[in-house]
């Protein structure tokens, strides 16, 4: 399961900058996902951006009062070569409609068009591509808008709603105004498989009543059957459950809100967890955090070892690492 972050898609924009045409004149973005992409290169190249439809009919975006040059300042009139971008291509059905929508002006302007990641390099037209990913794939900018969830174990609180704080949660009446009335992140718009939840079984009328005002579909509902949040904090039963449902699922990919409970999970179900926090996608058999944990008592061949795990683990996930066990510094 490949995953990129909107920090993930700026890196991989700015890296392959140098492979854009030199003279284009406007950024068009297919919208709604390759207005981002196309925002990122509009803003790093001071070029005037435009919306993928607007443009058909000669609009462009405004540029506001900053940073105006000769070459942001531009006209519908004036464009030459347009860069039409997307975020990906997998089928090439975005842009072959992308094609069809601008066809009329090609007379007037070359039309380049683009997309930042390729699921197979072999079923791309002469689109300029920058950068491969395979299938499975999913982004963080429409991940609550992907179908994928069809296929996906999801957490509730850090993913649908914003967590109880710690006066919230007192598995008591002040928990149960928190249930009746947490405060929803970003609604899903795609049924999701299952959501698995350590929430306890008896808080489930209070859950489902606030899936049912948030309007969330989805399949199954999993909570935590054991008496009491004391209970489940002298088990450690958080991750452990989460992982022990999703090795048995048919699920593809978990949703978690914690980075140390979806380490676990991978672990526990051997099948990849993406967790918000990063947000950064955890792989079964690599957790990051304990081996930066083992090599810091390397003296030796420790800039080697580090060397090596950045390799294995990539480059994003060694980073975030870092930044989880850097020590912080006391306050004055």
């Amino acid at each position: 399961m490949n995953f990129r972050s909107i920090a993930d898609l700026n890196r991989d924009v700015v890296a392959n900058l140098h492979r854009l045409p030199q003279d284009i004149d406007v950024v068009v973005g297919i919208a709604r996902s390759g207005m981002l992409p196309a925002s990122l290169i509009a803003l790093a190249l001071n070029l005037p951006l435009a919306e993928m439809h607007h443009f058909s009919t000669g609009r462009l975006l405004g540029t506001g009062g900053t940073r105006k040059t000769k070459r942001s300042n531009v006209t519908f009139a004036d464009v030459r070569h347009a860069l039409i971008v997307d975020d990906s291509i997998h089928t090439g059905t975005s842009l072959q409609e992308a094609r069809a929508l601008l066809a009329p002006l090609a007379d007037q302007m070359k039309l380049t068009f683009c997309a930042i990641y390729a699921a197979d390099a072999s079923a791309v037209g002469d689109e300029l591509t920058l950068v491969h990913l395979p299938q499975p794939r999913v982004f963080e900018w429409n991940l609550m808008h992907h179908p994928i969830l069809n296929r996906a174990c999801v957490d509730i609180d850090g993913v649908l709603c914003l967590d109880p704080t710690h006066e919230q949660n007192d598995d008591g009446q002040a928990y149960l105004n928190f249930l009746r009335e947490a405060t929803a992140r970003p609604i899903p718009t795609m049924r999701i498989k299952e959501l698995v939840t350590s929430r306890l079984e008896k808080y489930r009328p209070e859950t489902e009543a606030w899936l049912k005002k948030h309007n969330i579909d989805y399949e199954k509902l999993v909570m935590l059957d054991l008496p009491s949040a004391e209970e489940r904090r002298r088990l450690g039963a958080h991750g452990s459950f989460k992982g022990e449902y999703y090795r048995k699922s048919s699920a593809i990919i978990f949703i978690e809100s914690e980075l140390r409970q979806a380490e676990e999970i991978a672990s526990i179900s051997g099948k990849p967890v993406l967790s918000i926090e990063g947000p950064v996608m955890c792989y079964p058999g690599i957790s990051t955090a304990s081996i930066l944990h083992k090599i810091r008592g390397n003296v030796g061949p420790r800039q080697r070892a580090l060397r090596l795990v950045r390799r294995v683990v990539g480059a994003k996930r060694y980073e975030f690492a870092k930044t989880l066990l850097r020590p912080r510094r006391a306050n004055a």
